[in-house]
């Protein structure tokens, strides 16, 4: 007889330390897990059009027809876990493991067997707590058709299976960051908004850029309110695309409220529809609809950026209303370039950067007259020559500081303008100067979280660590999931190294290196920190990647004094890195 064959998605999943939590208590481990199936995991299995194969305690095996879906489902089924786990003791918690495999199975009745499915099951026994892990055929088949990250763990030697499995970790595109199952962050003393992308009606692709650009000037409107703690841009777009229930969204910005939308444009009319939710609850707060012209789009803004902030925080109702106070493009071209340029430099690859520059220079050339090209094309070059070395220090060096300088001189109440100018400024040892600007652009924008960041960076280099530290920390804060996240966690990392709480700085660039582990410099200062506590064979590897990874990067940092590094800094960073093994 010849068996019935047939090619499937498996999923096997189990409790992580299950047999922990039943010596603890049997009773009530049995009944959450039970609730847990009824409650989550069954329902989601239906919804992802699976079938279950079997149960074996504490585990499950199940069969998808499509690896997408499968995938699909594992991933929901952890997103919503940490609510299942609210008011649980950390000991009493259940995490599950899961691992998926794309595979030939053996049809017996209603069960299946085979190589197909075993290697599923010792992939997911590689699973942490909270994780998603896939193999390489899997990955192969769903990595351009869901929005998650896969984080390759390279090959795999497996129980009873020859040859090695390729495994990838799966992660929700917005945790690419950190950690999946981060707790939920605490809700700040004041009222809290994350506003997202909103969702493009229209039907036209290149619409997608006018709807962003809406939503961004929404965000730097209603960060500039004293008494609103408004989450930035960057974390809030990670959401974009995204089906993600704003209950999830309030517990992983740490917000009491949610704004979405829709834009749809036809011709030269724009209908906008917005609501405000309360994410605990998921209750409605306040709705509206804008049917204007499209040459009132400005006004438009203001008009929803005055009724949110309104239904959020009545106290500032009364208070003067603050205009926008960065001033529009005169061609709306030119704003719809600079929003692209906003796009490209958020994907943070040398790629993307250089397509930035040349969007933010396009819009100067359609309107020289508004400051944020200017503004975008000076960040853009700087990260190239201090992040990916496709630029030197010196050819940009005069360059990026005109054009801060000239953003400031076109729109004073720009709050990002004054920000970058003061980063110009301090890349120049102008510590005085570049804290004088970030408080003009603090009175401007108070939730400005890349102003928070500068402050940090100029604080810890002008000799105040600590204090710098819980500037970063700030931006942080107000900024969970930037995907530029890189530059905020190495300054970080240095301001404890500069306080010399050098295990601190170990610990710091550490977990950095976890979430963004092709950054060259946090190597540097990883080996830096390790010299100085006598780790020297962990030192050395360290400065080994590092000079590996970015020569170019390395000889500049290192082999001169930058400007903005006060002298004995330098030193110091180079006592460390001799330790280490430098012999320069």
């Amino acid at each position: 007889m010849t068996a019935t064959r047939r090619l499937a998605a498996i999923l096997a999943a189990d409790v992580a330390g299950y047999s922990r939590l039943m010596g603890a208590d049997e009773e009530g481990t049995l009944e959450r897990l039970k609730a847990l199936r009824r409650e989550l995991v069954d329902p989601k299995i239906a919804e992802h059009h699976g079938r279950i194969v079997k149960t074996t305690g504490d585990g499950l095996l199940v069969e998808f027809a499509s690896v997408v879906d499968a995938v699909r489902c594992a991933v929901a089924v952890q997103q919503a876990m940490p609510e299942q786990n609210t008011n649980v003791s950390a000991d009493n918690r259940i995490e599950l493991r899961i691992g998926i495999n794309l595979g030939d199975v053996i049809v017996e009745g209603d069960d299946l067997y085979g190589d197909g499915v075993n290697i599923a099951a010792r992939i997911e026994a590689l699973a942490d707590a909270g994780g998603v892990f896939v193999s390489n055929t899997v990955h192969d088949h769903v990595r351009d058709r869901v929005p998650f990250v896969f984080e390759d763990l390279g090959e795999q030697q497996v129980k009873n299976i020859t040859r090695p499995v390729r495994v990838y970790r799966v992660r929700d595109a917005g945790l690419a960051a950190r950690p999946p199952l981060t707790p939920a962050l605490p809700l700040p003393d004041k009222p809290s908004i994350a506003v997202l992308p909103f969702t493009n009606m229209s039907g036209d692709p290149e619409q997608e850029f006018f709807a962003d650009g809406m939503v961004d000037d929404i965000i730097s409107a209603l960060s500039r309110y004293p008494s609103l703690f408004v989450i930035a841009r960057n974390s809030s777009f990670t959401y974009k695309g995204r089906a993600v229930d704003v209950k999830q969204i309030g517990r992983e910005l740490g917000v009491r409220y949610v704004l979405e939308g829709s834009v749809r444009k036809a011709g030269n009319r724009v209908r906008v529809t917005a609501q405000l939710i309360q994410a605990e609850a998921g209750n409605h707060v306040w709705a509206n609809g804008y049917d204007r012209d499209l040459a009132d789009i400005f006004a438009l803004q203001d008009e929803i950026t005055e009724a949110v902030a309104t239904a959020v925080a009545p106290a500032i109702a009364d208070a003067e209303r603050q205009r926008a106070m960065r001033k529009p493009p005169g061609r709306l071209d030119a704003w719809a370039a600079y929003q692209r340029g906003l796009w490209h430099f958020s994907i943070g690859t040398p790629n993307d950067n250089a397509l930035a520059e040349s969007f933010f220079q396009q819009a100067i050339d359609l309107d020289p007259g508004f400051a944020g090209g200017y503004t975008g094309l000076a960040y853009a070059q700087t990260r190239a020559a201090g992040v990916y070395g496709t630029r030197t220090l010196a050819k940009i060096w005069d360059a990026t500081l005109a054009l801060a300088r000239r953003a400031v001189t076109l729109d004073g109440n720009d709050a990002e303008a004054r920000t970058c100018f003061a980063e110009q400024l301090m890349r120049r040892g102008d510590y005085g100067g570049a804290l004088a600007e970030l408080e003009l652009a603090l009175a401007i924008s108070p939730n400005l979280a890349g102003a928070y960041g500068v402050l940090g960076a100029v604080l810890m280099w002008s000799g105040d660590p600590r204090k710098g530290r819980t500037a970063l920390e700030n931006s942080i804060r107000l900024d969970p999931r930037n995907p530029n996240m890189t530059l905020r966690l190495l300054d970080v990392t240095i301001s404890y190294y500069l306080s010399r709480e050098y295990d601190a700085a170990v610990e710091a660039a550490k977990r950095a290196i976890r979430s963004y582990p092709d950054y060259s410099n946090m190597y540097r200062w990883l080996a830096a920190a390790l010299g100085q506590t006598g780790r020297i064979e962990e030192a050395k590897e360290a400065l080994a990647k590092a000079i590996a990874m970015a020569p170019t990067a390395f000889d500049m940092f290192v082999s001169r004094r930058v400007p903005w590094h006060r002298p004995e800094d330098y030193a110091h960073m180079l006592d460390g890195l001799r330790k280490a093994g430098w012999d320069g």
